[in-house]
């Protein structure tokens, strides 16, 4: 079967190249993967030549597509199913542990830039039925992502007010999620186009960072001086400190990203003050996949795609991720 390889840094120097497909056991299923998503951790799993593990490495950790082949022992799906994979194959329930650490696909273990996988059944999720292959495909992390920062441990509700950082995949999902539970967005971008479609996508207020640098002051505000409920952060050590100062007492920041950068100090003071929940979010588990695709499925919501691109256009593909001028997702279909 063709997959795709980091050998060595760099997305140039992705390999294209035929491994056997691997056995089947007892318990798993072989996947034919349709389509894949890209998030900026697979990004930089590519630039950097893995995340300290072993190589070559398949990346990509968002697969959709069809059971092909059922191991003796499997109960929950049927050739011919169409399934999602699970960002950790072995987080099912509960709290994050170092063991589901360790069960990341396209970081910890092979992901699915491949034609086809052999995984555990627990390790996929039905796909909605709404959905097609290129869609279910960018629900694995980017989606669950906002979902559990936003639903799980957000707790969000009718009326309250988000902050979502950028237009890119878990700040989309995020807008989606939050008019679906009645809340207010204010979403921001660098670009004033961008921001005309999150408008269209429901979004409350929308703030241009470029020409807007002080935009926390702005979301103060637009919240009559109090803040948000909840920020998406995905910016990191850059944007942290104006999220906080953003944020109502009490409120939560949801610290998902490092799109600004890994370096520099934090003042507290304001996570002290104002007694905000700063909250780490590393995507979540089987069961939140699963009540999330309830919840899709319920309101009929499709994921925003931004590009498709073939699967032996794969390093096009990270290099438009790479340029951040995408809307969403963008996707490798196969």
């Amino acid at each position: 079967m063709k997959v795709y390889e980091i050998q060595t840094k760099g997305i140039d120097a992705l390999v294209l190249t035929e491994r056997e497909s691997a056995p089947l056991g007892a318990g798993q299923v072989r996947v034919r993967i349709k389509a894949s998503s890209l998030n900026y951790r697979d990004l930089l799993t590519v630039i950097y030549g893995g995340m300290g593990g072993k190589l070559p490495l398949i990346p990509n950790s968002d697969g959709c597509g069809e059971i092909i082949e059922t191991g003796s022992a499997v109960t929950r799906f049927k050739t011919g199913d169409r399934v999602i994979t699970t960002f950790f194959q072995r987080w099912l329930d509960g709290e994050i542990t170092a063991d589901v650490m360790r069960s990341s696909l396209g970081g910890a273990v092979d992901g699915v830039l491949a034609e086809e996988v052999v995984l555990d059944e627990l390790g996929v999720v039905a796909l909605p039925e709404h959905m097609s292959f290129e869609e279910g495909a960018t629900l694995s992390c980017a989606a669950l992502t906002a979902w559990q920062s936003m639903v799980v441990k957000g707790g969000i509700k009718a009326g309250d007010i988000v902050l979502a950082l950028g237009t890119g995949g878990v700040s989309i999902f995020a807008l989606q999620f939050a008019v679906m539970h009645g809340a207010q967005v204010i979403i921001t971008s660098s670009s004033d186009e961008k921001l005309e479609r999150a408008k269209g996508l429901g979004a409350w207020q929308t703030i241009n960072y470029n020409t807007d640098p002080d935009w926390q002051k702005t979301v103060l505000k637009l919240t009559d001086g109090l803040g948000v409920d909840q920020v998406l952060e995905v910016g990191g050590a850059g944007t942290l400190e104006k999220s906080l100062t953003a944020t109502r007492f009490g409120g939560m920041v949801g610290l998902i990203g490092i799109l600004s950068g890994v370096g520099g100090a934090i003042n507290p003071d304001a996570v002290l003050r104002k007694s905000i929940n700063l909250q780490g979010i590393y995507v979540g588990s089987r069961a939140m996949f699963q009540d999330m695709n309830r919840a899709l499925s319920a309101h009929q919501t499709k994921p925003i795609i931004d590009q498709h691109f073939d699967f032996d256009q794969a390093p096009d593909a990270y290099r438009c991720l790479e340029q951040q001028g995408h809307f969403g997702k963008v996707v490798i279909r196969y």
